[in-house]
Formats: structure tokens, sequence, C-alpha cells
């Protein structure tokens, strides 16, 4: 049981991650640490040429965000970086304000990460974790899958040794079919030879830094063959010291541009954090989604003021500290410390590393990213939804990605909608020789009770579907048996209703008193829609005495044939 848990105790302000650490869990997290520290120096380099950036600037985002969540995160193992689903929304944006690598290109993503950062701040204090459920795993694999394609195409042209295209996604396609005879083979060799490693060592065992060992035997190749003679690039010099913290230097109109961006950043942030803190709770139980907001968005407010850009939390990178035996963000303060100790220091050791084991490092990323067998299990289990993942996937590649992006949310909640306007009253049989009464099905013969019309709806009643209701009653009115004179609605499933659909079930009330029906509503399980039916007035048209506990009771209280309203 961690501190905040325990009776008595109050839950630490800062540092809760840290709380209850034992001697025994600081020696499994110093050797977590380290394992993680292994797995994200070329992960978080990679990441940052990705976005156009120098490889130290992903380096100090991993600090920065580890310091920020560690301060005041609540989840023991998460975490956090420069991460490359996020990345390539940001870096395409960005390019059309800034030429990439510029000092104003560096300026806007530092803002864009104290805005990131203050949003998802404010998020976390008012509690918007439901925020992270407007995706459906569907627009979400099919948009990882789309940023996954965007990755390979960026980078082909360091994995091949050739010069890298610039515009929009046509562009750099045309431009890479044109470099097609410029291939080098050493620089292809190179990036391939990562790849497989790291697909290879995962496989082998998740704890294996392969991404380090790939690109280390890259650089010791690179620099025992001279290869960066033979055309194969090299990080060159990388620049050492501390992180500097400044404010960037931004205009009230680059503030403005950047809005938009920051939103859409903001909700993948959003729901990345939340699904990765709800797989990794660990023994704490329920994860607190709203805290792990407010360290992420402080992660990221550390990356502005040290120069870098947005940062995420890493489901993969979680995995591994989690599989290490990282008991607490100990973990991940270790992690920080090396690669922070070997971004200012280590700069010599990297200068030879070639940016093709950087492009195989993010081609691996890129394919784990591309859930192919989540896409079949979508394809076998719902094919509408499938093409929706599809028309996702393509936005994503076909649009610049914010737009892409945002259409895609749009998308999920479109689809949401749907999901709900779908909902139709149906009618309820008795499951012989029992009480229960249960919607009508050719798998199994029901009841009938004589006078006795019981319908269900299975959705909350609103104005999305309230007219599907209205016309689906009357229907049902209209087609009833002879000798019919109750109407039970089975309302277990309507856990809401707005003002329009009371509306339109006061409107149906009435028919059906006209129709000769007593009404009755049975099994109105939902505080909030008990709460409704009194305030809209729904009672009051139903008459007194006509909510019960249960089909039966309604029936037994109000008869069937012999009835009389």
């Amino acid at each position: 049981m961690s501190v905040e848990s325990q009776p008595g105790k109050r839950a630490w302000p800062v540092f809760r991650a840290l709380s209850g650490a034992t001697p025994g869990a600081l020696g499994q997290d110093l050797m977590a640490g380290l394992t993680l520290a292994a797995i994200a120096v070329p992960e978080q380099m990679a990441t940052a040429r990705l976005g156009g950036f120098a490889p130290e600037v992903g380096l100090f985002a991993f600090v920065a965000a580890t310091l920020g969540f560690a301060a005041l995160g609540s989840n023991r193992q998460l975490s956090a970086g420069a991460d490359s689903t996020i990345t390539p929304i940001f870096a395409g944006s960005l390019a059309l304000m800034a030429a990439a690598g510029s000092p104003q290109y560096a300026a806007l993503a530092a803002g864009l990460a104290l805005m990131v950062g203050v949003l998802l701040v404010v998020g976390g204090v008012l509690k918007l974790g439901w925020i992270a459920d407007l995706l459906s795993l569907p627009v979400l694999t099919g948009f990882l899958a789309g940023i996954g394609l965007h990755i390979l195409l960026s980078q082909l042209p360091s994995v091949l040794g050739v010069p890298e295209g610039s515009g929009n996604v046509y562009h750099r396609l045309a431009a890479l079919a044109r470099a097609a005879p410029l291939i080098n083979p050493p620089s292809a060799a190179i990036g391939l030879a990562v790849f497989a490693t790291i697909l290879g060592l995962e496989r082998l065992a998740g704890r294996i830094p392969g991404a380090l060992i790939a690109v280390a035997g890259a650089t010791a190749a690179t620099a025992a063959l001279h290869l960066d003679r033979h055309g194969v690039a090299v990080l060159g010099q990388v620049g050492g010291g501390f992180p500097r913290l400044h404010l960037p230097a931004l205009t009230l109109a680059n503030g403005l541009a950047l809005g938009g961006l920051a939103l859409v950043t903001t909700l993948v942030v959003m729901v990345q954090t939340a699904a990765t803190t709800r797989a990794f709770s660990g023994e704490d139980g329920d994860p607190d989604v709203a805290r792990d907001y407010i360290g992420m968005g402080l992660g990221s407010v550390f990356a502005g003021l040290f120069g870098a850009f947005p940062v995420d939390a890493s489901p993969p990178r979680t995995a591994i500290a989690a599989e290490a035996g990282a008991r607490s963000q100990y973990a991940g303060l270790v992690a920080a410390l090396v690669v922070l100790l070997l971004a200012a220091f280590g700069g010599r050791l990297l200068a030879l590393a070639p940016t093709a084991a950087l492009g195989g490092v993010l081609l691996f990323v890129a394919q784990r990213i591309f859930h192919v067998r989540a896409l079949a299990d979508i394809l076998r289990r719902s094919p509408a939804e499938f093409s929706l993942a599809v028309l996702t996937m393509i936005l994503i590649v076909a649009l610049p990605i914010e737009t892409g992006v945002a259409i895609g949310i749009f998308l999920s909640l479109v689809h949401g909608v749907y999901t709900i306007t779908r909902a139709r009253p149906v009618v309820f049989e008795r499951v012989p020789g029992t009480t229960v009464w249960w919607p009508a099905s050719t798998r199994q013969a029901g009841a009938d009770e004589a006078g006795v019309l019981v319908m269900g709806f299975q959705a909350p009643l609103s104005f999305l579907n309230a007219y599907d209701f209205r016309r689906g009653v009357l229907a049902a009115i209209d087609a009833r048996a002879a000798g019919t004179r109750l109407l039970v609605l089975e309302a277990s499933s309507i856990v809401e209703i707005d003002f329009t659909a009371s509306t339109i079930l006061t409107a149906v009330i009435a028919k059906a008193h006209d129709a000769g029906l007593d009404v009755a509503v049975a099994r109105l399980e939902s505080v909030r829609a008990q709460a409704a039916f009194e305030r809209f007035g729904v009672t009051d048209a139903l008459g007194p005495g006509r909510v019960f506990q249960s089909v039966d009771a309604a029936i037994r209280a109000l008869g069937g044939e012999g009835s009389d309203r």
C-alpha cells in the first residue's frame, strides 16, 4: 500500500510517485533507470531529428519531461519524453511557419510546448480525463497507422542516403522517386541492419536495449570503416553543456497561430497519457489520470523552458520500465540523470553516429505503431469501423497531419453520435418460468402477458434518438394485440434524459392514454434519470403510482386486460 493510501497519512503534494520507496525498491529502480536510459538515448535523438531538431534537444526534452512528471504525476512507472506520435503532428505545422532548424523554428516549438503544458495542467485541474475517451479505438488505430506511414516516408531519405525532399507528402514522394538512382548502399545497409537488430532483440527480450546496441554498433562500424568518407552522413559534433532555462521569444501573432495546433497536440497527449497510465496503474489501483495530466503538463512546460518541444507519455518505454522492475519515479530520475550527463559531456561519443542508424530506429518505431493485427481484428469484427480506421489513416497521410488529426477526432465523435442514434425501442418478453423480462429473441421463445405491452429502450434518451423512440413506440402501439390495456417501459438502460427527449416522452405518454392504454415505467434505476423525470414533469404525465421497481410489479399493480386508468 502506498503512503498516500494509508489511513491517517496525507498524500504528498509533490513527488507523490516517489513516496513509500524502500531501500530494496531503490536498488530495483536504479537498475531499471539504467535500462530506461539505454533505451531512451537513441530513441530521443531519433525523435528530435524527426522533428527537425538537433539530437541533444531530444535528450533535453526527456530530462524535462521526466522531472516534471516525477514532481506532479502520480503513476510510478510512466516514462515521458519526446514522442514520435506527436512530433510529426507539430513539426509539419511549424515547418510552414519557419525553416526547420532555425532559431525561429526552435522558439515556436518551445512556445508550443509551454502552451501544451498549460492546457494539460488546466485539463488536469478541471479533471477532464473524459476527453481522452473521445477517440474510438478504430479511429485511434487508424491515426497511429497514418503517423507510422509519415515516419516511414520522412526517414527513408536518411536511411537510403539520398537528399530529403520538401513540401507536402506528394512532393516528398516524388523527390524520393527521383532520387532512387542515388541510393547509398552503405547507408541503406546501416539503416536496415539497425532496424532488423532492434526488431530481433525486442522479440528476444524486451528489456534488452536493442536501439542502443544497434546504434552503438553502427557508430563503431562507421568509425572503423571510415564510412563517412563513402557518403554515409553522420551527426557530427553534438552540442554539449546543460540546458539553459529561458522563455522563448514569441510574438502575440505567433501565439495565436499556434493555438489550434496546441489544442490538437494536447488532445493527442491526453489520449496517450490516459491510455498509458491506465495500462500501468500497478498496485496503486485506480489511476489518477487528472493528476498525470498535471505532471505531463509540467513536463511540457519544463521542455519549453529548456528550449525543447512538447512531450508525451511513451507506452513502450513505460512497459520497459515496468518490465525492468521500476517501482517508483526514482527509475525515471536515474535515467534522466544519465541522459543529462550524456547530453552535457558525451558529444564526442555521438559525433560519428550515422543518421541512417537513427532513421533505422524510427523505422522500428513506425512498424511498432502500425498495428497490423489490430487492423485485421477490426476488419474481422466490424468492417464498418475498419473503414473508419482506414479513412482516418488516409486523411492523416494525405492531408497536413494536424488537419487529418482534427478530422479523425471529428469522425470519432460522429461515429459515437451515430451509434447512439441507432438505438431503437424493442419489445420485451417474459423468460418462461421466471419473472425476468428480456428483449424478444428468435433464439429463445418468450412468453407474453395478456393485455400488456412491454418495451425497452437500450440507450440514454436524448435529442439524438428521441424521434426514433417515438416512432418505434407509436408503431408498437398501433400494432398491439387486441385487448392490450397496459404499456410498460422497461427503463433500466435510460441513464439520462434531456429536455427534448422528455418533451417527446411526455407526448408519447399522452398519445398512449388517448389510445386507451395505461402507461407505467419500470426499473428506472438511474438517479439522474429519476431526477430528470421529476424536473421535466414526466412523472406527472404518467400519473400517480406509475413508476415501479420491476416489470412484474407494474403488471401486478395495474393489471392487463381488465385494468382501467
